[in-house]
């Protein structure tokens, strides 16, 4: 009997999905980069995964699912970008200011009004005053149609570290996710960065958890708590 249909949007290597159920939940992942894609297959082959744009994806397949999971972008919103942007030039670390990047807002917008199952949208705390207030759950930021569990997952290592073989060793313990080979691609997404943009999975599987009502289905008439008095 599979309790839950389940979009893992922006799916990365999937460590929000760690400890889920495949075997009780229907997930279909998507992720836009062919190779962190392939390994989350090897990770979860039980899982559908589309190579694709999960923001598109979102907007065309909601309305297929009874949970959606997003993390879309960060680098924008983060207190990093702040900081880079107004780093010394004198040490050649500045990076230009960038607009945020408005699909994380457009994205909680569409499922808080047309979505009738239950959402949470993960993300970095911005160093501007959000627009919609979310809640706090440890490092994360979250903004959902239920209230979320603030965990907290200790850690012996800075996750804003240079990406060695050893950040990289430390960051696969900590996560519990052992990746099959080195991931280098675009933007930087070296495997220590996919690691470092990986949801612990303790904090995955405590919002799944935390869902106002265990199961539903989609032609059900739901009763939600809006999820907006957390903090900022």
């Amino acid at each position: 009997m599979v309790l839950l249909k389940i979009l893992n949007a922006y799916a990365g290597i999937g460590g929000n999905r760690k400890n889920w159920d495949g075997d009780k939940h229907d997930i279909v992942a998507v992720e836009i980069n062919e190779e962190i894609a392939e390994e989350y297959g090897r990770l979860y082959p039980e899982d559908e995964v589309v190579v694709g744009d999960a923001h598109t994806y979102i907007k065309e397949h909601y309305n297929e699912f009874d949970f959606i999971w997003a993390s879309p972008p960060c680098p924008t919103h983060s207190q990093m970008h702040l900081l880079s942007a107004k780093s010394d030039k004198k040490q050649n670390k500045n990076r230009e200011a960038d607009y945020p990047d408005m699909r994380l807002y457009q994205e909680i917008i569409l499922l808080k009004n047309f979505f009738d199952g239950d959402w949470a949208v993960e993300n970095v705390r911005p160093y501007y005053k959000p627009l919609i207030k979310p809640q706090k759950c440890g490092r994360h930021r979250i903004w959902s149609n239920f209230t979320v569990p603030d965990v907290e997952v200790p850690r012996g290592f800075d996750l804003t570290g240079a990406s060695t073989r050893a950040k990289i060793e430390d960051l696969e313990e900590w996560l519990g996710i052992h990746l099959s080979k080195n991931i280098y691609v675009k933007d930087s997404h070296d495997s220590g960065q996919v690691l470092r943009n990986a949801v612990h999975p303790k904090i995955g599987e405590a919002i799944l958890n935390s869902r106002n009502v265990k199961e539903k289905s989609l032609a059900g008439v739901r009763e939600k708590t809006t999820g907006e008095g957390g903090t900022e």
